[in-house]
């Protein structure tokens, strides 16, 4: 009989919009593993945290990643940051490790395409990951906001910047040590 190979530790990102929370597992930088989007239209918290719930159930992942959401850090509103820990604290009776990382992170992580707009750092995701290609949205006009697809591209920034932003502390970790 043929072992089966088992499946590689995912990191799960979950990026909140409005009306949506939008997430992404990877199992590493360039292969994402699923995907979608969650409607919250009414109970936008509650229905936020049975989802992730059941994500994290579903997905098992390693690792669950989020935009930082805490006043001071970021500027999103109340219900952001009481979703932030709410997530966080679900994460963590799991068992699962949180990376939490300001926006001002992924865009230096995205820096050196150019990227300094949400719009610039999905175009910069899907140059590496063409899975998405679907998901991206036309550009918007000025007068418009934001699409929230983008919110999609958002949690898989997330993810890139949590495996390079790692990368980086393990190489630090390894030349420290010798």
């Amino acid at each position: 009989m043929t072992p089966v190979p088992s499946r590689l530790a995912l990191t799960l990102a979950v990026q909140p919009a409005s009306n949506l929370v939008a997430w992404v597992a990877f199992e590493n930088p360039f292969l994402p593993y699923d995907w979608g989007f969650v409607s919250t239209k009414d109970r936008k918290n509650e229905r936020a945290v049975r989802a992730v719930e059941k994500l994290l159930d579903k997905l098992t992942p390693e690792v669950l990643v989020l935009e930082a959401f805490e006043p001071g850090v970021s500027k999103r509103a109340t219900r952001v940051t009481m979703l932030g820990r709410a997530l966080v604290a679900l994460a963590m009776d799991r068992g699962i490790d949180v990376a939490i990382y300001p926006y001002a992170d992924v865009l230096a992580c995205f820096a050196s395409v150019g990227a300094r707009t949400r719009e610039e750092v999905a175009a910069a995701v899907l140059r590496h990951v063409d899975a998405f290609r679907h998901e991206l949205p036309a550009p918007r006009r000025t007068w418009e906001s934001e699409p929230r697809k983008l919110a999609l591209f958002s949690a898989a920034a997330l993810v890139e910047t949590h495996y390079r932003l790692s990368a980086a502390r393990l190489l630090e970790d390894l030349r420290d040590a010798t």
